[in-house]
């Protein structure tokens, strides 16, 4: 059973529509660092990881945010491995003291947003002066947990279908990809 998950990870990756390059995703990497930069460079800010999609996404982003932060981790999903759910399961809160500070939380996607905005709605609760949000892709469709809901800073836009790459991953394989993919038919 093991060997034939593995030949569909294999052949969905094979199969996939490339969204966006490898050099695309760099560019977006860049322009948002730039913006974050521009916007966060004097505010002391704490930036927050939602694991595991955002770990990807902020080990490029970070090194090229040339100003004082800290960096803190939470884990909460929707989905776990399935491709679709509801119910927010937090793994991991922030363990930082979050009062009175300005807090960027980095996701991979914003796609209906409720995992998202479930997040920053705990981290103002928690004492947060500002949240912001940083995503590498934002799918477009209205299905959004609020009408017009965007990321603070957003690096790429895609279509309405099911990604994997630069932090997203299909049934938990391929958050390494190199670029943004499209699952086929999806």
């Amino acid at each position: 059973m093991q060997e034939s998950f593995l030949e569909e990870i294999r052949r969905v990756r094979n199969e996939a529509d490339c969204i966006a390059s490898a050099a695309e995703v760099d560019a977006a990497i860049e322009r948002m660092a730039g913006e974050i930069t521009q916007r966060l460079a004097q505010a002391n800010p704490l930036i927050s990881v939602v694991m595991n999609g955002g770990l990807i996404v902020a080990g490029r982003l970070l090194p090229l945010l040339d100003f004082p932060l800290e960096l803190d981790y939470l884990h909460a999903t929707r989905y776990g491995h399935a491709l679709s759910g509801s119910r927010l399961d937090w793994r991991v809160r922030p363990a930082q003291n979050l009062a009175g500070r300005t807090v960027l939380v980095i996701d991979d996607v914003l796609d209906e947003g409720y995992t998202l905005d479930a997040i920053c709605q705990s981290v103002r609760e928690a004492g947060a002066a500002m949240v912001l949000t940083a995503v590498l892709v934002h799918k477009q469709h209205e299905r959004k947990a609020r009408p017009g809901m965007r990321a603070d800073f957003t690096g790429l836009e895609a279509p309405d279908r099911f990604l994997f790459g630069g932090g997203m991953d299909y049934k938990g394989y391929w958050r390494n990809a190199p670029g943004i993919y499209a699952v086929r038919g999806k």
